[in-house]
């Protein structure tokens, strides 16, 4: 078993929205990366103020002494009448952006059909309804997984709200169709929001996760979005996600069961909420000084440092 060996990063989504740009699209990325270096983060995720250029990027992340984490890609792989040869093309840009800035996985997310972005029901998204959709997709990521590795950097496959992968029973299913090239990206807020217990998921799958999400969730919040039948930025603007210490998700089980396995990656503080109601700096630094204690504590008493 290796050595949990972890860094503390955090995404850009605590200042600035992607999704929604009236969240905090006026705060200049400066003040993002001069904040979360001062709370104490080792690394940021990329956000759409960040140069796409690799030397461009190295320079601003040594700038700030930051390390690059990963980035987002919006992949199409559910898009069967895309090739993967296209796909492999439209990523290598990206890939070489994080290849080049030391970022070893990167985080896919499958847009394609995706209602998170939508002002529509959550209940509304994407699926696979036969086992032949199913068959193709795994087949078809498997293939896009061995291209990136050979690039130097393994998918960490993100279920996400809204999208064909959401739920445990999905993450179950895909796991179960493709092979060890194909990571998991462990989001702790999305698989409870999506009807998951988190530390159910993570037992399950932790021989697959290779980079970490760490958000946190307000069942309140959830219960309205299911109810209401809100839309994920409804859901989002209102407050369903939050940073780590500070909704109803046992981080100290979490990291416990990380630390157990040898983990060995980034855990990214990653919470989408309005910063004019949940201040950036604050709630960044409650998220920071969370995991840090638990990251600290030594492993029999991790359950304690809650």
């Amino acid at each position: 078993m290796s050595q949990f060996e972890v860094r503390i990063g955090i995404n850009p989504l605590s200042w600035m929205n992607d999704d929604l740009p009236s969240l905090g699209g006026e705060t200049p990325l400066e003040v993002a990366l001069t904040e979360g270096r001062e709370i104490g983060y080792q690394g940021f995720e990329l956000g759409n103020k960040f140069p796409r250029e690799p030397e461009a990027l190295k320079a601003l992340f040594k700038q700030y002494d930051l390390s690059l984490v990963s980035g987002w890609y919006s992949g199409r792989l559910a898009d069967f009448s895309r090739s993967i040869e296209d796909e492999c093309k439209a990523v290598d840009s990206h890939l070489e952006l994080l290849s080049k800035n030391g970022a070893t996985v990167m985080v896919y997310g499958e847009v394609h059909n995706t209602i998170q972005g939508s002002p529509v029901p959550l209940y509304q998204r994407p699926r696979f309804f036969t086992d032949e959709q199913w068959n193709t997709y795994a087949k078809r990521l498997d293939e896009f997984a061995r291209y990136t590795l050979s690039k130097g950097v393994r998918v960490a496959y993100h279920h996400h709200m809204g999208a064909y992968v959401e739920t445990p029973a999905d993450v179950d299913r895909l796991m179960a169709l493709t092979s060890n090239d194909v990571g998991l990206l462990f989001d702790a807020g999305h698989i409870t929001f999506a009807g998951g217990d988190a530390l159910t998921v993570l037992n399950k799958h932790i021989g697959r996760v290779c980079h970490v999400h760490c958000k946190d969730v307000r069942p309140a919040v959830m219960k309205l979005a299911r109810n209401r039948n809100w839309s994920f930025l409804d859901a989002v603007i209102a407050g369903a996600f939050t940073v780590p210490g500070d909704g109803a998700v046992d981080f100290a089980a979490i990291i416990d069961t990380l630390k157990r396995h040898g983990y060995r990656g980034w855990l990214v503080v990653e919470a989408e909420q309005d910063p004019t109601v949940a201040p950036s700096y604050a709630y960044a630094q409650k998220g920071y000084r969370t995991l840090r204690t638990l990251v600290d504590a030594p492993l029999d008493v991790a359950q304690e440092a809650a």
